[in-house]
C-alpha cells in the first residue's frame, strides 16, 4: 500500500469547522499506519477580509452575515461546541465573544512554514481565539503566540511589523479560490482529492485509507 499523504489544509483562524476539521483530521491521522509519511501544509483563507482591527461582536457578526436570528445563531453555537468536545477542542464562545482580521494570523504561519513550526502555530492560533478568547489581530498577542508554538518572538515581531509574506498570502488565496475553494476547511490530499467540511474522525479515517489504497492501484 501507498504509505504517503500530501495534505493541503484551506483554513481560517476563526473559522469554528476549520477547528472542529483539524481535530478529527489530526485523530484520523493518529489511527494511519506509523509508516504511513504525512506532508502537511496550512493554507490561508479569509472568511471576513474586510473586518476592521477592532473586530465585531459574534452575535452581530453571524446575525448579519447570514441572516438568522439570535436564538438560531445561539442554537448553531452550542451544535458547534458539542461538535468540538467530541474530538477534544474547547469552545468558549459567546454573544459577547468578537471576531477578528486575521490576515496577520495567515502571514505569521506562512512565516512559520519557513521554520517547519506552522502545524504547531495553527493550532495554537486556534486555541488562542476560540478556547482562549485572545485577539488574533493583535501583533503584540500573534508574537506571544509565536513563543508558545515555539518560535522566536523577535523575529515574529520583525515579521508582524513588516509587509513580508502579505504578497506570499494574497496570491496563495487567490490560488485556492481559481482551484475552486469558496468554503472551508477544505482538505486537498495528494493533490487530487478534496474533503470538504469539518468532518469526524471516522469519516477522515475512512477516506484517508481509501486514497491510501486507491493511489497504490494506480
Amino acid at each position: 500500500m501507498n504509505n504517503a499523504l500530501k495534505i493541503d489544509f484551506v483554513s481560517d483562524v476563526v473559522c469554528p469547522w476549520c477547528a472542529i476539521g483539524l481535530a478529527g483530521l489530526n485523530i484520523a491521522l493518529e489511527r494511519l499506519t506509523p509508516e504511513t509519511h504525512v506532508d502537511f501544509t496550512v493554507h490561508p483563507f479569509e472568511l471576513n477580509p474586510g473586518m476592521p482591527a477592532a473586530g465585531q461582536e459574534q452575535l452581530e457578526h453571524i446575525t448579519e452575515k447570514y441572516g438568522i436570528t439570535a436564538d438560531q445563531a445561539r442554537i448553531n453555537r452550542e451544535q458547534i461546541r458539542a461538535r468540538a468536545a467530541a474530538v477534544g477542542f474547547t469552545m468558549n464562545r459567546n454573544d459577547a465573544s468578537r471576531v477578528y482580521n486575521t490576515f496577520d494570523a495567515h502571514r505569521l504561519l506562512a512565516w512559520a512554514k519557513e521554520k517547519n513550526a506552522q502545524a504547531t502555530l495553527k493550532l495554537v492560533l486556534l486555541k488562542a481565539y476560540f478556547t482562549d478568547g485572545k485577539n488574533i489581530s493583535d501583533r503584540t498577542v500573534l508574537a506571544q503566540l509565536a513563543i508558545q508554538a515555539g518560535l522566536d518572538g523577535a523575529e515574529a515581531n520583525e515579521v508582524l511589523a513588516s509587509d513580508r509574506f502579505a504578497q506570499e498570502v494574497k496570491e496563495e488565496e487567490t490560488l485556492w479560490a481559481q482551484r475552486g475553494i469558496s468554503s472551508v476547511p477544505a482538505v486537498i490530499v495528494n493533490d487530487r482529492y478534496l474533503i470538504s467540511g469539518g468532518q469526524p474522525p471516522e469519516v477522515f479515517e475512512e477516506q484517508l485509507r481509501a486514497i491510501l489504497a486507491s493511489d497504490e492501484r494506480d
